[in-house]
C-alpha cells in the first residue's frame, strides 16, 4: 500500500504546483487592486474585521489583505510607493567623469566616453551613455555654424554695442543696410553634433566657425531700410572693387530715392576688402555718404540677414529646379516681403545690441 499512498501524495503535489506556478502564471503580473478595494480593506480593518473575514468579503487573498494593512500602518497610505528600479550601470563617480569630459570638450563622441569608462573598469553601451547624459540635462544637438570670432572681433563688437545702445529707433530707421548672400537650389548643409545643455547653442565651444561665401550657385546683393526692401540684383561674375562701386551707383542710390530716405541717411556695409578698398572709400566720400563704422565678423548685427533667411525659406518652398528658375523666384519672393517686416527688424535693433553685451561680445541668437 505504501507505494500507492506515495504516488497519491506525489499527484497532489503536482496538482498544487500546477495551479499555483504554471509557466505562464509564474511570469504573469498579479492584477493590481483598485484604490477603492484597498480603501475598503483599511476601513474594514479599522472596523475590527480580521484579515480572513476581509479577504472572504472582498474576494482577496488573506496574504494580500495583510500586506495592504501593513503598508497602511507603516506609510499611512495604500498608494504605490516609488520603486528603486534596477541599479545604475554608471556610478556617481563615473557620471562626474563623463560630465567633466563633455564640459571640457562638447564634441566628445559616445564611443570616446564608452572607451573612457571601460578603461576605468566599467563596461557600458552608447545607449547607456546617452541616457546618463539626458538625466543630467544634456542631449546631442547639431553644432551651429557661426563666424570665427577672435578676441579683437569680440572687443570690437562690444565697443560697437556700447557706443550705440543709446541710439533711438529713429536713428536706426535712417540706416540703409546692405549685404551679399549666396542662394542654392539644392543646398545641403553638413552638421556636427555636440553635447550641450538647453539654451547654450551659441556658446563658442558649441558652434562651428565658418568663412563667408564658401561657394554657392548664385550670389545676390541688396539693401533695405525700415521703409522696405531695395533693388535685388544677381552678381554674375566674381565681384571686385570696381563691380561693387557699380552696384552701389546703379542700385544703392536708386533704392535710397525709391524708399525716400531722409537727409543724412547712413549707409551700412561690412568690412569685406571690396567695401574697404581705398577706391571704394573715395567713391563714398565723393558721394557724401555717411558710412556706419562696422565690427568685423558680425552678421548677427545686420538685420538684413533675417531678410535673407526669409527669402531662402520662401524660395525653398517653391523648389526651383535650375539656376534660371532660382534667380526668377528670388526676385519674385524678395518683392513680396512686406515693408512691415523690415520696419519690425529695425524697430527692435537695440535688443541686438543688448544681446551682444549680455553675451560678452560673442555671437547672439540673431
Amino acid at each position: 500500500m505504501a507505494p500507492v499512498r506515495t504516488h497519491h501524495l506525489y499527484k497532489r503535489h503536482l496538482s498544487t504546483a500546477s495551479n499555483s506556478q504554471t509557466p505562464n502564471s509564474a511570469m504573469a503580473k498579479t492584477k493590481e487592486l483598485s484604490k477603492d478595494t484597498r480603501k475598503s480593506i483599511v476601513d474594514l480593518h479599522q472596523a475590527g474585521k480580521s484579515e480572513s473575514t476581509i479577504g472572504k468579503q472582498l474576494g482577496v487573498k488573506k496574504s494580500t489583505v495583510g500586506a495592504i494593512i501593513r503598508k497602511w500602518k507603516t506609510y499611512k497610505t495604500t498608494d504605490n510607493l516609488p520603486r528603486s528600479g534596477a541599479p545604475r550601470k554608471i556610478s556617481s563617480r563615473g557620471v562626474k567623469m563623463i560630465m567633466r569630459t563633455v564640459s571640457k570638450d562638447s564634441r566628445t563622441t559616445r564611443g570616446d566616453l564608452v572607451n573612457d569608462l571601460q578603461r576605468a573598469g566599467t563596461k557600458v553601451t552608447k545607449v547607456t551613455i546617452s541616457n546618463t547624459l539626458k538625466r543630467q540635462g544634456i542631449r546631442s544637438r547639431s553644432a551651429r555654424r557661426v563666424p570665427l570670432l577672435k578676441p579683437v572681433h569680440v572687443q570690437a563688437r562690444l565697443k560697437f554695442a556700447r557706443e550705440h545702445m543709446d541710439d533711438t529707433a529713429e536713428d536706426w530707421e535712417n540706416v540703409m543696410w546692405s549685404d551679399e548672400t549666396k542662394v542654392e537650389p539644392f543646398g545641403i548643409n553638413s552638421t556636427r553634433r555636440v553635447w550641450r545643455t538647453k539654451n547654450t547653442e551659441l556658446h563658442p565651444k558649441n558652434t562651428i566657425p565658418t568663412v563667408k561665401h564658401g561657394g554657392g550657385n548664385i550670389m545676390l546683393w541688396d539693401c533695405f531700410s525700415a521703409k522696405g526692401t531695395g533693388r535685388l540684383i544677381r552678381v554674375k561674375d566674381r565681384m571686385n572693387g570696381a563691380m561693387y562701386r557699380e552696384i552701389l551707383s546703379q542700385n544703392l542710390l536708386p533704392s535710397v530715392r525709391t524708399l525716400k530716405m531722409k537727409r543724412g541717411w547712413v549707409f551700412q556695409h561690412d568690412n569685406d576688402p571690396k567695401h574697404t578698398a581705398r577706391a571704394t572709400k573715395e567713391w563714398l566720400r565723393k558721394k557724401h555718404l555717411k558710412v556706419l563704422e562696422w565690427p568685423s565678423q558680425s552678421p548677427d548685427l545686420n538685420p538684413i540677414e533675417n531678410l535673407w533667411r526669409e527669402l531662402k525659406v520662401r524660395v525653398a518652398r517653391r523648389q526651383p529646379q535650375n539656376i534660371t528658375a532660382l534667380e526668377k523666384i528670388c526676385m519674385e519672393e524678395w518683392a513680396k516681403i512686406p515693408a512691415t517686416v523690415c520696419a519690425n527688424l529695425v524697430k527692435t535693433y537695440s535688443k541686438r545690441l543688448a544681446s551682444v553685451i549680455a553675451n560678452k561680445g560673442y555671437v547672439t541668437k540673431y
